[in-house]
C-alpha cells in the first residue's frame, strides 16, 4: 500500500496491493477531479488528461465562456450543487441569504500513518504500522466552509475507506442540507446496478438491472437501513459474474437514514454517491462548529462479484468488526423466542436449558417477556424491570441456575422503545418522538425514544445496564422492531429540527459505545425485527447481526446469498428452528436446517423439549460439525457457486481457507426434478498440484468417501454429486488437502 503526491502533474495516487484510486488537482481553481479507480495505472503518465480537460470546454482559466459545461461534465471527486453541475451532488448548504452555491477548490494536504476515528459514529480502524490515509483539504473562500477529504487504505485488503470532515470558519451559520460520504464518477462501461431489496423476513435479496439515463436510487427514509433496502449497491460490467469482470461496490458504515444512487448520463458517464439522505435532513452550523459525514468503503474487483464479496469481508473483519468476539468462536445458543414467545417462566426456562445442555448447547438466551407486565406486544417497553411472577426469585436467582447446569445466560432488549402503557410514559411522554399537536402512529403498539436528548439516552442505557450488572449476563439482543416517523422533538430548537433522525443515530451509537466499554466480554447481536439493521455500522459494535426473522432454511438460501454478497458469514445470526416453520409453514429436514445455519452463527430456536428423538440425536451431530468447521467458515473466502434464485432448482456455495488446505462445500437441492442425471460442482480456488480428500454428509445422515482428487480436477472437472429424491435434501462436501501431487 502506498499514497504519493506528484508536485509537478498535481496528481494523488491511492494504492492497494491490487487497486489504484487517482485523483487530480486542476486549474487555477484547482478543481478536485476524479481520474480513476481500478487497476493500477501509471502516476506519471500525463493522467489529467483522462478528465478531458484539453477538449472543449476546457477548463474555465481557458474558456470562461463555458464554465457551466464544464461544471456539468467534470468528474468530480466531491461535487457540490447550486454552481452549475446539475448531476448528483454530495454536498449542498443555505447560507444566510438563502443561498445554496457551494464549491471547493483543493487548498493543502496530509498523507498521514494511520486511521483517524470519526467522532461519534462507527468506522473502520487501522493502526499506524498497518494503514495509511489521506487527508485534502478544501475549501468554499465565498462561505470560508472547511472540507477535508478523507481517504484510508489498509495493508493487504483492496478497499478504500472514504469520509468528509465539514467545518463553519464563517462568521455566520451555514445550514448543511446535504452531506453525502462519497461520489465516483466514470465511464459507462454498459454497467449493472446491484442491490439488496426485499421486506420483513426476506430481506438483502440481490437485485440486478442494466442502467438507463437518469437516476437508478435504493434508499431508506425509515430512521434505519431497512427490510426494505441495504445501504450498499454495486455496480458491475454486464457480462460479469461470480468470478469474471469489472465490479465496484459501495457500502455504508451508517444505520440510519441512506441513499445509494447510480446516474447515467447525457454524456454516457456515470455518477454513483452514496451517504445519508438528504431528505429531511439538514444541520445547523454556527460558526465554528463542525460535522463528521459517515464513512463509506469502496471496493473493486476486476475478477467478478465472489472476488469483491472476499475484499468487503475481510475488510470489515480486520479493520472494522472488534472486541472479544472478532477473531473466536461465538457460543451456541438457544433462543425461547420461538419455543415459548411470552409464555413463560422460570422453570419452562429452566426445562429449556437442562435438555439443550444434553445435547451440547452452551447458552441460553431469554427473549421478549421478562420485565414489566409484558404478556404480549402491548406493554411495558422502557419498564425494565423483572418481572418476578415469572422470573421466580429475580434474574440472578434464574442466572445462577443455569450457569450451574452449566450454560451461558443471554438476554433480549428492546432499549429504543417506550410502550403507551408502561410507567416511562406516564412519568415522560415527552420522551418519545411525535409531533406536536398530531397524533403519533403506533407500530407494534410502540413508540420511539427520542435518542437526541442526552437524558433518554442516559436513561435507556443505565436500564440495560443495570440489568446487566445484576447477574453473569454474557449475551445481549439488541432489537428495534419499529421504524421512526412522526419526527418532532421535544427538545431541539425550531433551526435544529431536521438534526432529528441523525442525532438519533448518533444517540444509538452512543449507548452501544458505553456498552461494549462497560462489559468488554459481552457478546452483543444487533437486530431489528429481524434484519432492517444489517449494516456496516452495527458491525462496529457487534460482531453478528440477527439476519432475518425468517429461519426456514429454504427461504434463508436467498437472504443469506445477499447477505454475504458484502457480510462476512460470521456477522451472519442464523438458528436452525422447528417445522412446521413459524414464518412460511414449510417443512424442510432437520439436516438442511443445521447445513443452512451453518453458513452462519449458529445456534436454536425452538422448544428442544418438544423435538423428537430422532431430532435430538442430530443436535450432537451439528453442534460437533459446527466445531468442526467455525474456524474455516468465520475465517476462510467465500465463494458464491450456484444460485436458486437462477435456477430455480438447487443452491450451493463454499468457503476456503486461506491457505487453500481446506474448504467446504454446502448444496441444498431444493426443487427435486424427474431427472436422473447427477449434478456436478465445480470447486474455486483449490491448488492445482495438491492431492484432497473428499468426504460428504447428506440430510439422510449419510457420509460418503469419495476418494481423492487434484485440485486442477475439482475445480476445472466439476464433483459429481448424486440427487436426492425429494425436495429441500441437501450434501455438505468437506475438501482436505493431503499431499502434492508427484
Amino acid at each position: 500500500m502506498k499514497i504519493n503526491y506528484y508536485e509537478k502533474s498535481r496528481i494523488f495516487s491511492i494504492e492497494t496491493e491490487n487497486t489504484g484510486y487517482y485523483i487530480a488537482i486542476v486549474d487555477s481553481e484547482n478543481f478536485i477531479g476524479h481520474i480513476h479507480y481500478g487497476k493500477k495505472i501509471n502516476p506519471e503518465d500525463n493522467l489529467p488528461s483522462l478528465l478531458r480537460i484539453y477538449e472543449l470546454p476546457l477548463v474555465p482559466s481557458k474558456n470562461n465562456r463555458e464554465r457551466l459545461a464544464f461544471y456539468d461534465s467534470f468528474q468530480w471527486e466531491y461535487p457540490c450543487g447550486g454552481t452549475g453541475d446539475f448531476r448528483e451532488s454530495c454536498l449542498n448548504v443555505d447560507n444566510k441569504r438563502n443561498q445554496s452555491a457551494v464549491q471547493l477548490s483543493y487548498v493543502s494536504h496530509e498523507i498521514i500513518s494511520g486511521k483517524p476515528k470519526l467522532k461519534g459514529l462507527p468506522s473502520t480502524w487501522g493502526s499506524k504500522e498497518d494503514s495509511l490515509t489521506l487527508i485534502i483539504h478544501a475549501k468554499d473562500s465565498v462561505l470560508n466552509l472547511k472540507v477535508d477529504l478523507l481517504y484510508s487504505i489498509f495493508n493487504g485488503i483492496d478497499a478504500i475507506a472514504r469520509s468528509a470532515y465539514i467545518k463553519n470558519e464563517g462568521t455566520s451559520a451555514v445550514n448543511l442540507t446535504k452531506a453525502y460520504s462519497a461520489c465516483l464518477d466514470m465511464d459507462n462501461r454498459n454497467f449493472d446496478m446491484i442491490s439488496l431489496n426485499g421486506g420483513w423476513a426476506r430481506e438483502r435479496h440481490i437485485e440486478r438491472n442494466p442502467l438507463f439515463h437518469g437516476k437508478s436510487r435504493v434508499c431508506s427514509l425509515r430512521g434505519e437501513t431497512s427490510h426494505q433496502q441495504n445501504n450498499f449497491i454495486a455496480l458491475a460490467e454486464h457480462n460479469a459474474d461470480n468470478d469474471s469482470g469489472d465490479a465496484y461496490g459501495m457500502s455504508l458504515v451508517y444505520s440510519g437514514n441512506f441513499i445509494a444512487q447510480a446516474e447515467l448520463t447525457q454524456f454516457e458517464s456515470v455518477r454513483t454517491v452514496i451517504g445519508m439522505h438528504s431528505e429531511g435532513f439538514s444541520w445547523h452550523l454556527e460558526p465554528g462548529e463542525d460535522f463528521t459525514v459517515p464513512e463509506a468503503a469502496l471496493v473493486y474487483s476486476d475478477k467478478g462479484l465472489n472476488c469483491m464479496s472476499q475484499r468487503f469481508h475481510d475488510l470489515w473483519r480486520q479493520h472494522l468488526i472488534q472486541g472479544k468476539f472478532k477473531d473466536t468462536e461465538r457460543p451456541i445458543l438457544i433462543n425461547n423466542w420461538e419455543a415459548t414467545y411470552f409464555n413463560f417462566d422460570t422453570d419452562k426456562l429452566l426445562d429449556i436449558a437442562k435438555e439443550a445442555k444434553k445435547d451440547g448447547i452452551e447458552m441460553l438466551v431469554m427473549d421478549d417477556g421478562w420485565f414489566g407486565h409484558r404478556n404480549n406486544d402491548d406493554s411495558s417497553l422502557g419498564d425494565w424491570t423483572v418481572n418476578e411472577a415469572k422470573i421466580k426469585g429475580g434474574l440472578k436467582n434464574l442466572v445462577d441456575k443455569i450457569n450451574n447446569i452449566g450454560m451461558k445466560f443471554g438476554i433480549w432488549f428492546e432499549p429504543e422503545m417506550i410502550s403507551p402503557d408502561s410507567e416511562l410514559y406516564k412519568s415522560h411522554p415527552d420522551w418519545a418522538i411525535k409531533v406536536q399537536d398530531r397524533t403519533a402512529s403506533l407500530c407494534r403498539c410502540q413508540y420511539v425514544l427520542d435518542l437526541s436528548r442526552k437524558e433518554v439516552c442516559d436513561y435507556a442505557y443505565e436500564s440495560v445496564a443495570k440489568i446487566l450488572r445484576s447477574a453473569n449476563i454474557e449475551y445481549v439482543k439488541w432489537d428495534m422492531n419499529r421504524q421512526l416517523s412522526d419526527l418532532g422533538s421535544a427538545e431541539l430548537p425550531a433551526e435544529r429540527s431536521g438534526e432529528l433522525s441523525h442525532r438519533y443515530v448518533l444517540g444509538l451509537y452512543s449507548m452501544q459505545e458505553r456498552l461494549i466499554k462497560e462489559f468488554p466480554n459481552l457478546l452483543l447481536e444487533n437486530c431489528s425485527g429481524g434484519g432492517a439493521r444489517f449494516d456496516a455500522g452495527m458491525l462496529y459494535y457487534s460482531p453478528q447481526i440477527w439476519c432475518s426473522d425468517d429461519t426456514d432454511a429454504i427461504e434463508r438460501l436467498e437472504i443469506q446469498e445477499g447477505t454475504a454478497l458484502v457480510y462476512p458469514l460470521s456477522s451472519m445470526g442464523a438458528h436452525v428452528s422447528v417445522c412446521p416453520n413459524h414464518t412460511c409453514g414449510r417443512n424442510t429436514p432437520f439436516r438442511t436446517r443445521g447445513f443452512t445455519a451453518l453458513a452462519g452463527t449458529f445456534g436454536y430456536e425452538l422448544d428442544i423439549t418438544k423435538l423428537s428423538e430422532e431430532e435430538k440425536k442430530i443436535i450432537p451431530e451439528q453442534i460437533s460439525m459446527y466445531k468442526k468447521y467455525n474456524k474455516l467458515i468465520r475465517t476462510g473466502d467465500y465463494y458464491r457457486l450456484n444460485s436458486y434464485s437462477k435456477n430455480k432448482e438447487y443452491d450451493s456455495w463454499q468457503v476456503i481457507s486461506k491457505d487453500k488446505k481446506e474448504a467446504l462445500i454446502t448444496m441444498v437441492q431444493v426443487m427435486s426434478r424427474a431427472n436422473y442425471h447427477s449434478y456436478k460442482i465445480y470447486a474455486k480456488a483449490l491448488e492445482s498440484n495438491t492431492i484432497y480428500n473428499i468426504q460428504m454428509e447428506d440430510s439422510e445422515g449419510n457420509s460418503t468417501d469419495l476418494g481423492t482428487w487434484t485440485g486442477s480436477t475439482l475445480c476445472n472437472a466439476g464433483l459429481i454429486i448424486p440427487r436426492i429424491k425429494g425436495d429441500f435434501h441437501s450434501q455438505l462436501i468437506h475438501i482436505s488437502a493431503l499431499h502434492e501431487k508427484e
